[in-house]
């Protein structure tokens, strides 16, 4: 933290030298690149020349150089950085708007007016949508641009004005109709101020009402942040009620009422009730468009329609089903039937009673003298839900009345019967219509566009007042579509239902509704079970708690297999692996061309009308399938060099990245055409063996016509590639380098080649020549070529084989025999008799130096056509080079739009927050050894064996001698080379400025010549060849800025396309500590020109403190970091979750149309950054009816090669972000914002809120809000899978079960949220089921099926303890066993159809059904069913105590290598309340139900019953030991019981942490019911109630109890409890005192009280009917009651802490979890304990290690050496 004023960097450069940004607009006379483009010129001069006559702003000095923005920035009081920065904004944007005019202007120098109007509509759209909604005129005076007094100036001021205030609000950007005020009253005063009005006070010309220096911040902004501030500081953080503070939503939504006019005024008046509320101690109406309620009502209140189907289908089935027809449509043969099923409507109208009642109770405190409208609306509509149902009870009775005074269904009673009909046909009136109004949307449209007041109190009454949420509907293809999914999955769900369900369920009801004469063992059950209704709900519960939910299986059933059919139709998966690529690589090529190369050059040929035309359906051909875009590229056409030069970029940054060899290199890269080589020169790889196979045929086919081998051989393009080239290769060798020109041997091999294309071109080639010859001329050539490589030539033997190969040519080759004139006469021989005699070529042969590099290059290339027997399959080796190259390849066979040039395409920036993460791992961090012996550097040597192997290889190629010297003068490549395979930002950066080089490259392709080409790539290839002809790996790190192979202009037009932002939140603090990562980022910023970093400085003005929001790059020149701006903030960054926060204020530093969020745990490739060109243009297609506002982006998740639980969790995400998104996008039009690596259309958001929402707790889950605003003001989402981003992971359990709680948590906080309730109310109802069942619904499904394992176990078991479960049912109840059948396979199902299935189908589509199985298969033996059984315990615990009690929070789950053993007590703090304790229940339940059930004496039985219970069970319980590195190690888990039990004694301090004391842990615990509400505390108590009524039933098995089934038993028994309790107080006591000082006296009271227990154990066996098991069965009573009272007591914390019971409380609960800790870890020992058992729990852990032959177990036991290094 600074402790002095700071003076801005720019302030100690002089005016024309201070740092800039990315142009130097202060300073036109600089040689920047970017300053040579007209359009940035046309930009500048027209922001100076708007100047003009302007009335200049008083009490200033105006200079010659300002412009339109200084002048705004006076007369405002905007920051002078703001305007700095905001001038640069526009300046780019303007340039680039104009690059990209359609069609080009005649004068680029002038500013199009289009473009402006453009802009300035697009910016200001919102505005003007808040100016309508509100009946407000706008205040944007622009006439139309063919009106005669249209003036551009005004566009650029209104622009210029707006972005100014978006620059220096601070947080008010989270608050977009707030900004709409700001700027709605400040353009008033710009047109006051242009329209020359007179002060009618003054008699002056009208100045602003707020100006001066800082006046916007200090005056506008400030005061409102200072009120948003103080309700933060209301909200304790965010953990008071949501009712008693306004969040930025509430802020916002005050400026959605004309009150904001009426009360706010301009400028703001301090004294109205926006800031007054603020300080005012009232918690009631301070809320002002809605009341988050933490209550499990919100999932009824939000989704209600979906809950009204669900309960109206199972009304009517019940109704069906009850008369026991094998159809349900069999039932309404029978009028009785038909007149039951209309009582749906009175169901119907309950339910919307219901909600009604909910929506009054929930936002009744929002109601004041200004929301009149809304209080009217709530009781209007409670009122007239309870006239409907009363009206439909009312005359449904009048039916039955006449009916049985009738006794039969007479005309009056089928009159009230049509009347009823006629009441419900006005009851279901408005969904007729609003079903009407979907499918016709011309009418609906209609409708919307009218502002008719009946349309406007039509809206109001079913949606209220709300200025988001309108419009929000699709197309009618994509409604059709989504409707049809939902058809089926709906269909499938009640036909299952019904049958398996509702009608087994009736038919046990019947069954035991007619039982009579039940025995039972409690004597107070009689009066509950004299009609069996207690059991019948018991039974049916678990059944009706699946039917309302399992739609979600459904949904998880069809969702998979829509979105497989989705990607086979998209393209996915037609190149799976290399051989796949080799096969098509030719046409790869000419997909290059047709996706990457601009569709302006291709179509430049096109002149005439006719040809157009002929192109355009050429295009829609493409578009539908029904032509081959992809042609094959020739040799001598630009576009193959353009490929080769791509291809061989891609290569290089493989090399780069070290997952490919200099051999690979070679064998992989298309080097240019040289040599007069007249066809393509494929990569070696593609032609390996080909030659072979070549000669094969000529050998084989050697009687055939010439016609005939050649087709046979060009039947494969490789092949007749390689036979050409190496002809070539040969003649140009041999005529154009080894012989000298001027020699007669040059003569004879002229002609002997002239003769070979002779006999070719006449096809008489194997007529002339004998083709068994070829084989000897093929080995003589290897031997020619291996002579020529070596590096010291031994021309003897050169001239030794040419000899050979003339003789061979001249005695075996030809057909004919020629004698010696004959070849004379030919030209084949010398002309001198005596050079005949072994002289011939001695003195001819011209052996090239060592420094042609070139022909070095070349001649190996020719030994590998001519050496290679095999077919190179295996290259790449590396497994993700190979996954990259297919995917890339395939990506380009997939539908994308066309590319433009860099020039016309949009420009983006990148934002990457950061906060705590590593940059670089330090040496210190790669050489030091964790507990178990294992380095990072070392387990990435493991890991990554074969790229370690490759980096070495470039390290000694780029000057090692010495292997120590990695950690010397290396350094720095290895602490880069071993961040790249973490979660680092260096990696993170490193992918993000891939962007930058491939636009840099595809600039120069875009305006390049062939000559140009064939010199970029001889410089490419000299700088990558070494002295001795190997592979120099290219280092863009070598390069100057502007890039040593590219012009200027490319780089100039680069710098202007992209940006890359990272917004770090704690640098000021790690400057202020010197922390390395500084330095580290400052290296960073050196090699990565585009890179800028953001921050917050604090600086201290006296005893103030100062808030900035600061931009620095790194200036090469001054080799330092320069500030660029610094915009004043109003305070503290931080008033809400930090990621948006961090987020938000770097936004203002990121320029171009579109930004995308990148995150610290991500990467990118440089191949897929090829096509951003092409992504951005989707911006520019409709989807559907709307231009897409969020670009989704395919993810690979790169961590899912670490370990077995590294690899489930990938499969997991990768189906999420690949299928799962696919499936929202198209066909559900669902998909939101789920994180990064989504683009954003920049202007639309920025005006809208930002790229997130940032309240405390609320919005944990930042990124989906979004989203969710996306969507709800009119924004569009899609995804697109042709360009993918690299992604990590979480690689242990306990950080992916952190990461899982906090998106558990944020999705509890997301159902309390306004977002979702109108998102639920406003989309239409077959939306709304997707975005139920695609957010919320799957998180509460998951809890709902944990709440069903306990309501079926804890149901089963009260019917076992009551005796009556076989006089009731009776083992062998076919009911009984079907309705256990049904829950178990709902349960397996739910289990593993969530992640698995959709995992599977994605893997079957991307890589074949084969090896999706065995993948599969595989998972299956590395136990993944119990990874994500306890992960679904961890989201159901999470979910459901936040919607409870609240508590959510964000958890900082940490990225890193997971090689050591995590500890007992720690996985303990972690899994104790969440799995451990709830496992330990459940065993306990199944394990009395198994003893006391008779139907549990049939072992195939239980098991049917419990096996999936028990699955649970053992996976909550042995899952963080089963994947926990040596997690069964027998010495470690001796040490961690040691560790865990001094935990647990460790006496708390104030300071001490909840890693050091199990107190502090225990109390931290408890803060959830510390925050929670009264019904929150209510639920809590009642369901720990369970536990008593667990002791109700175990004591009355007591032997003592002597078969009574009176109430005295249970009494007697709580009798017992409480004493024991008081001899346990009485012992604590009698420790505290004496036992210390006077430790007899404890020891004597120890004695007596052990005494007295075994008198009283011999008294009871002696003397009643107590039996010795009667002491565990009393424990099994006891513990659990107690465990029971210390849960209650943690409710009553507040009353019973200032108490002396509250100690006893808490030395009762550290008994508990020692006793908690003993029955976990016992199994766990007693495996430790076992041989061999370790081995195969490392092999489960890491199995990928295993089959790559590394020795994981060693790495794990630290019993592994160094390696070399």
């Amino acid at each position: 933290m600074s402790q002095r004023p700071h003076v801005p960097d720019s302030q100690s450069f002089p005016p024309y030298d201070e740092p800039y940004n990315i142009i130097p607009i202060h300073n036109l006379l600089t040689d920047h690149p970017s300053l040579r483009c007209p359009e940035v010129c046309a930009a500048i001069s027209s922001l100076q020349r708007a100047v003009g006559d302007l009335r200049k702003p008083p009490g200033c000095q105006w200079l010659p150089s300002m412009d339109l923005l200084d002048w705004l920035g006076l007369f405002f009081g905007f920051q002078r950085d703001n305007v700095k920065n905001q001038r640069e904004n526009l300046v780019l944007h303007l340039a680039n708007a104009q690059m990209r005019f359609s069609p080009p202007p005649d004068n680029t120098d002038i500013l199009q007016t289009k473009v402006l109007r453009e802009f300035r509509q697009k910016l200001l759209e919102n505005y003007t949508n808040w100016c309508s909604y509100l009946g407000q005129g706008s205040n944007v005076w622009i006439p139309n641009s063919s009106s005669p007094d249209y003036d551009a100036r005004r566009e650029l001021l209104y622009i210029g004005l707006y972005l100014l205030i978006w620059g220096e609000s601070a947080n008010l950007r989270f608050m977009p109709e707030c900004l709409c005020y700001i700027f709605h009253h400040m353009a008033m005063e710009l047109n006051k101020i242009l329209e020359d009005y007179i002060d009618e006070i003054t008699g002056l010309q009208v100045m602003p009402l707020v100006t001066g220096e800082s006046a916007f911040l200090n005056c506008i902004v400030k005061p409102i942040y200072e009120t948003i501030k103080v309700e933060v500081d209301r909200s304790k953080d965010g953990t008071a009620p949501y009712g008693t503070w306004r969040n930025y939503d509430d802020f916002n939504e005050y400026f959605w009422s004309k009150r904001c006019f009426q009360n706010l005024k301009w400028p703001v008046l301090h004294e109205s009730n926006f800031f007054q509320m603020a300080y005012s101690e009232r918690k009631s109406k301070r809320k002002t468009g809605f009341i988050e309620q933490r209550t499990f009502w919100n999932v009824y209140r939000s989704f209600d329609r979906l809950w009204v189907m669900l309960v109206l289908f199972l009304h009517v089935a019940v109704v069906l089903a009850w008369e026991e027809n094998k159809y349900p449509w069999q039932a309404l043969n029978n009028k009785d039937v038909k007149v039951r099923v209309l009582t749906l409507f009175i169901t119907w109208s309950g339910m919307r009673f219901f909600h009604a009642f909910l929506e009054i109770a929930m936002e009744c405190s929002r109601v004041s003298r200004e929301a009149y409208g809304f209080l009217l609306r709530m009781v209007l509509k409670i009122l007239v839900a309870a006239a409907w149902t009363c009206a439909f009870v009312t005359c449904y009775r009048r039916i039955w009345m006449q009916r049985n005074h009738n006794k039969d269904w007479s005309d009056e009673a089928n009159k009230r019967v049509i009347f009823f009909l006629r009441l419900a046909f006005l009851y279901v009136l408005p969904e007729v219509l609003e079903l009407a109004l979907f499918f016709l949307p011309c009418l609906r449209r209609f409708i919307e566009q009218r502002k008719w007041k009946i349309f406007h109190l039509i809206s109001w009454w079913f949606h209220g007042n709300c200025f988001v949420g309108q419009g929000l509907r699709e197309g009618f293809v994509d409604s059709v579509k989504y409707i049809l999914f939902w058809i089926v999955v709906l269909s499938t769900k009640f036909a299952f239902s019904y049958f398996l369900q509702i009608k087994p369920m009736i038919s046990t009801t019947k069954e035991l509704l007619d039982l009579k004469n039940v025995e039972h063992k409690w004597d107070w059950d009689e009066i509950s079970s004299a009609s069996n209704k207690f059991v019948i709900g018991l039974l049916c519960l678990p059944v009706l708690l699946i039917y309302f939910v399992d739609t979600q299986i459904w949904y998880y059933t069809y969702s998979p297999l829509v979105g497989a059919l989705v990607g086979l139709f998209q393209h996915l998966g037609q190149i799976r692996n290399i051989k796949q690529l080799r096969l098509r690589f030719q046409f790869f090529a000419g997909a290059i061309q047709f996706n990457l190369m601009p569709q302006e050059k291709l179509k430049s040929t096109s002149r005439t009308l006719r040809e157009k035309f002929s192109y355009a359906i050429y295009l829609l051909k493409v578009k539908y399938g029904l032509a081959q875009p992809f042609r094959k590229i020739e040799s001598n056409q630009v576009e193959a060099n353009k490929f080769a030069m791509i291809w061989n970029e891609i290569i290089a940054t493989f090399r780069e990245e070290d997952i490919i060899s200099d051999q690979e290199v070679e064998l992989l890269e298309l080097p240019r055409n040289c040599w007069n080589i007249r066809v393509i020169r494929w990569p070696c790889f593609l032609l390996g063996n080909e030659l072979l196979h070549a000669l094969m045929l000529a050998r084989d086919l050697m009687d055939a016509p010439d016609k005939w081998l050649w087709y046979k051989i060009c039947k494969n393009e490789y092949r007749r590639c390689a036979v050409i080239e190496t002809y070539d290769c040969v003649k140009y060798l041999m005529l154009e380098i080894l012989i000298n020109s001027n020699t007669e041997e040059h003569s004879i091999l002229k002609a002997l080649f002239q003769e070979i294309d002779h006999s070719i071109g006449i096809e008489k080639f194997s007529r002339t020549f004998k083709m068994i010859a070829l084989p000897h001329i093929h080995s003589k050539l290897i031997k020619l070529v291996e002579l020529l490589i070596e590096p010291k030539h031994n021309v003897t033997k050169v001239v030794d084989t040419m000899q050979a190969l003339y003789g061979i040519f001249v005695h075996d080759f030809l057909k004919e025999k020629r004698t010696t004139s004959q070849l004379r006469e030919d030209g084949l021989a010398p002309q001198n008799q005596t050079a005949m005699v072994g002289l011939l070529f001695e003195n001819a042969v011209e052996l090239p130096g060592p420094s042609d590099q070139n022909f070095y290059r070349q001649i190996k290339r020719l030994h590998t056509i001519l050496t290679t027997r095999d077919s190179m399959l295996n290259i790449p080796v590396n497994i993700e080079a190979r996954r990259r190259l297919a995917f890339f390849s395939n990506s380009l066979f997939m539908k994308m739009p066309r590319a433009p040039q860099v020039e016309k395409m949009m420009a983006f920036s990148v934002l990457t927050p950061f906060c705590d993460e590593d940059v670089l791992y330090s040496k210190e961090a790669l050489r030091t050894k964790n507990e178990d012996g294992i380095s990072i550097l070392f387990y990435l040597q493991t890991i990554y064996d074969d790229e370690w192997k490759n980096f070495i290889e470039r390290m000694h190629r780029e000057g090692m001698v010495a292997d120590d010297e990695i950690w010397t003068t290396k350094l720095r490549d290895l602490r880069f080379w071993a961040s790249y395979r973490g979660q680092t930002l260096a990696r993170t950066v490193r992918g993000m400025m891939y962007y930058h080089r491939a636009l840099q490259m595809l600039a120069f392709l875009d305006s390049s010549s062939e000559m140009d080409m064939i010199v970029r790539e001889g410089e490419r290839e000299l700088g990558l060849m070494g002295r001795n002809g190997g592979f120099q790996g290219f280092n863009p790190e070598r390069l100057p800025s502007a890039g040593l192979l590219f012009k200027s202009h490319e780089h100039g037009i680069t710098l202007m396309k992209f940006t890359y932002v990272v917004s770090c939140q704690k640098y000021v603090n790690h400057k202020a500590e010197d922390d390395p990562r500084v330095q580290d980022i400052m290296d960073l910023l050196k090699h990565n020109e585009a890179l800028r970093i953001s921050y917050v400085d604090q600086v201290s003005t006296g005893n103030d403190k100062e808030y900035c929001s600061v931009l620095v790059k790194y200036d090469q020149q001054l080799q330092r970091e320069v500030e660029i701006y610094r915009v004043k903030l109003p305070g503290p960054l931080n008033l809400g979750e930090g990621k948006p926060e961090n987020q938000n204020h770097a936004l203002i530093f990121t320029r171009g149309d579109a930004v995308q969020t990148i995150d610290m745990n991500q990467d990118n490739y440089f191949e897929e950054a090829l096509k951003i060109r092409n992504l951005l243009e989707e911006f520019r297609h409709y989807n559907g009816i709307r231009r897409p506002t969020i670009l989704g982006v395919r993810e690979h998740i790169f961590t899912g090669s670490v370990s077995s639980l590294a690899w489930f969790m990938s499969a997991q995400e990768t189906s999420f972000v690949t299928l799962v998104q696919r499936l929202f996008a198209n066909p559900l039009k669902i998909r939101m914002h789920y994180g990064h690596p989504d683009v954003f259309d920049r202007f639309w958001f920025m005006t809208r809120g930002g790229l997130g929402k940032a309240s405390k707790v609320i919005h944990l889950s930042e990124d989906i809000f979004a989203g969710f605003n996306c969507t709800l003001r009119g924004g569009s989402v899609t995804h697109h899978e042709y360009i993918q981003v690299g992604k990590g992971r979480d690689l242990g359990l306990n950080q992916i079960s952190k990461f899982e709680s906090k998106i558990a948590c944020g999705n509890g906080e997301q159902v309390l949220s306004r977002d979702v309730y109108r998102l639920g109310q406003r989309l239409d109802f077959f939306r709304m089921l997707s975005f139920f069942h695609t957010t919320i619904g799957y998180f509460f499904s998951t809890n709902v099926v944990i709440l069903i394992v306990y309501v079926f176990l804890w149901g089963q078991l009260y019917l076992a303890l009551s005796g009556i479960e076989n006089s009731v049912l009776g083992n062998g109840s076919n009911s009984k066993k079907a309705l256990r059948a049904v829950i178990n396979q709902e349960l397996v199902i739910q289990f593993g159809l969530f992640t698995t299935l959709p995992a599977l189908l994605e893997s079957s589509v991307e890589k074949g059904f084969l090896e999706a199985i065995w993948e599969f298969l595989v998972m299956q033996l590395q136990l993944s069913i119990v990874f994500y059984t306890f992960s679904m315990g961890t989201r159901a615990h999470f979910f459901g105590r936040t919607i409870l009690h609240g508590g959510a929070k964000y958890q900082h789950t940490g990225r890193n290598f997971v090689v050591h053993h995590t500890s007992f007590a720690e996985n303990y703090r972690l899994y104790a309340r969440s799995h451990f304790i709830k496992a330990i229940e459940l065993g306990l339940i199944l394990t009395i139900y198994a003893i006391y059930s008779a139907a549990a004496k049939e072992t195939f039985f239980y098991i049917d019953m419990a096996v999936t219970c028990w699955l649970l069970v053992v996976s909550w319980i042995f899952a963080p030991f089963l994947f926990n590195p040596s997690g069964f190690d027998w010495l470690k888990t001796v040490n961690d019981f040691d560790d865990f039990m001094n935990w647990i004694w460790y006496r708390s301090g104030v300071f001490a942490k909840a890693e050091q004391s199990w107190e502090r842990w225990w109390y931290e615990e408890q803060d959830h019911l510390r925050m929670t509400g009264l019904w929150g505390k209510l639920l809590e108590i009642v369901l720990n109630l369970r536990f008593f009524f667990f002791q109700y039933g175990i004591v009355y098995h007591l032997g003592i109890a002597g078969h009574s089934n009176s109430v005295s038993v249970y009494l007697l028994s709580w009798i017992c409890i409480l004493v024991a309790l008081g001899i346990y107080l009485t012992m604590c006591y009698v420790r505290d005192k004496y036992g210390a000082k006077e430790h007899i006296y404890f020891r004597v009271a120890l004695s007596l009280l052990c005494l007295s227990g075994i008198l009283v154990i011999v008294a009871l066996l002696e003397f009643t009917a107590f039996e010795v098991v009667d002491i565990f069965t009393s424990l099994l009573a006891l513990i659990p009651t107690v465990w029971g009272l210390i849960s209650i007591a943690q409710v009553f914390r507040p009353l019973l802490q200032q108490t002396r019971l509250w100690d006893s409380v808490v030395s009762l609960a550290r008994l508990y979890d020692i006793l908690f800790g003993v029955i976990v870890l016992a199994p766990v020992a007693f495996l430790s304990w076992m041989p061999g058992f370790q081995l195969m729990q490392t092999r489960i852990l890491f199995n990928d290690a295993f089959s790559k032959g590394l020795q994981m177990f060693k790495i794990i036991t630290g019993k592994a050496h160094d390696k070399n290094v």
